[in-house]
């Protein structure tokens, strides 16, 4: 790399990190920790391109950006950022950023992202024009790896006018994304009209799409769970999509489903050339064991909109969060928002305590983490059969980093707490039944929040 790098952040650490990475690199680098000298730097010609912080004791890094863009609109300015929410990235978006990385971000990636800006002619890759909108009313949580992938394609897809697929398993949040896109993008003074695929007849469709009072020019239509629409139907949809006169309308179509169009048109069952017509953008949502850290965020969330609509609220210890996050909950975010609320009903005290939750994780076999399906096979059976239905769930893709860790840790909870229970809470059994060393034992009962609660046993 060549050039004069410019960064910004109040974390000394941060600062020394990426000027050594950079210098190595072969870039000249001048940090501060400061908005104002950043903006100093740049009114004097300073710098090829900028890495900044948001947040900085004397001002906020995305303010800046409308400034920087009208002083020197080539300058290529990546902002990182330890608020790593959608807003975030979609005002990075909005303000004309190169591009936008969170916090705890990879360095690897990171200089990547500085060398195409560099060699690029600084063209923005990240920036859309668009109007600034606060994004209340849509609670997309989430600070995990794969929920931050989703918050930067949805900053970079906002404001087009590219047909959406969205794909995700239900209980996702499919419908959330939609309302997202439309509420957020360049098309919000518009309409969005929702056809449900599965009960919408090649007439019904044909009549709405030439309708101009129900759908007008530059509305957004909403395909709900396109891979249930019936043959004629997406026989008539092409059709009126290649029409001139729907063409002319300015139509954007944002569909979702549940399955994989690719093997539903492999198989027959949905036909190609519509499939490409709506999948210009394809998008998809992670399940929630891909996000299993979000848990706890999500829970929070979940019981400050229960208190919001007038019931009381109430707070969760730790130890409880740590065992909701070790449940499989197949049905994604929509199976956990419904865990709460009936925590929230049932539980008779102010705090909801890891004893209730697992009381009420009993009552729902559902969400247990022991609730795989032995069926008289060996262990490792039924292991490589969950495991294979976990990689089949990832279609063509890979599940994330760190599978390893995350299938162990599965296994030895279950297997630690059983055996503790086995033993009536007594260690030093538990220790030698599974051959482990006790200060072993007591490590891993701590590392996996296991409560021990020793009992007598009943004559």
């Amino acid at each position: 790399m060549d050039g004069t790098v410019i960064v910004a952040d109040d974390d000394r650490t941060i600062r020394t990190v990426l000027t050594q990475a950079l210098t190595r690199a072969g870039c000249k680098v001048r940090s501060t920790g400061s908005v104002s000298t950043l903006w100093r730097w740049i009114e004097e010609g300073e710098g090829d391109a900028v890495i900044s912080d948001v947040m900085m004791p004397d001002g906020n890094g995305l303010d800046l950006l409308p400034k920087i863009q009208r002083k020197r609109p080539n300058l290529p300015v990546i902002i990182i950022s330890a608020q790593n929410t959608v807003m975030t990235a979609i005002k990075a978006s909005e303000q004309g950023a190169y591009d936008y990385l969170p916090k705890p971000f990879d360095l690897k990636e990171l200089l990547s992202k500085v060398s195409r800006a560099l060699n690029q002619s600084n063209t923005p890759s990240l920036s859309n024009p668009a109007s600034t909108k606060d994004g209340k009313g849509l609670p997309l949580v989430g600070s995990s790896p794969a929920m931050q992938d989703v918050y930067r394609i949805i900053a970079r897809i906002l404001n087009t006018d590219l047909n959406v697929m969205i794909t995700g398993e239900s209980g996702t949040g499919k419908n959330l994304i939609t309302s997202i896109l439309h509420q957020l993008g360049n098309r919000s003074n518009a309409p969005m009209i929702t056809f449900p695929s599965a009960t919408t007849s090649a007439q019904m469709i044909e009549s709405s799409l030439q309708d101009e009072v129900q759908i007008p020019s530059g509305a957004t239509v909403y395909l709900d769970e396109i891979s249930e629409m019936p043959t004629d139907t997406q026989l008539r949809l092409l059709d009126l999509m290649q029409s001139p006169m729907v063409q002319e309308k300015n139509l954007r179509f944002i569909s979702s489903t549940q399955k994989p169009l690719a093997s539903l048109v492999n198989e027959g069952l949905f036909r190609e050339d519509l499939f490409y017509r709506l999948s210009v953008m394809p998008f998809s949502l992670p399940p929630l064991r891909d996000r299993m850290d979000d848990i706890s965020e999500l829970t929070l969330h979940f019981l400050q909109v229960i208190a919001a609509e007038g019931q009381k609220h109430k707070t969760i210890s730790n130890k409880a969060l740590e065992h909701m996050r070790s449940a499989l909950w197949p049905g994604n975010v929509r199976e956990l928002s419904n865990f709460v609320q009936r925590v929230v009903v049932l539980c008779p005290e102010d705090e909801i305590t890891y004893k209730f939750i697992e009381q009420v994780m009993q009552q729902a076999p559902k969400t247990s983490v022991g609730n795989i399906p032995l069926n008289g096979d060996k262990l490792s059976t039924s292991v490589e059969a969950h495991l294979r239905r976990y990689f089949d769930l990832h279609g063509d893709q890979l599940p994330p980093p760190g599978l390893y860790n995350r299938i162990l840790r599965e296994i030895e909870l279950p297997l630690v707490a059983l055996t503790l229970s086995a033993t009536r809470g007594n260690q030093i059994k538990a220790a030698e039944l599974l051959g482990l060393n006790r200060n072993t034992l007591r490590k891993k009962i701590r590392d996996l929040d296991i409560m021990v609660t020793r009992t007598k046993k009943m004559m």
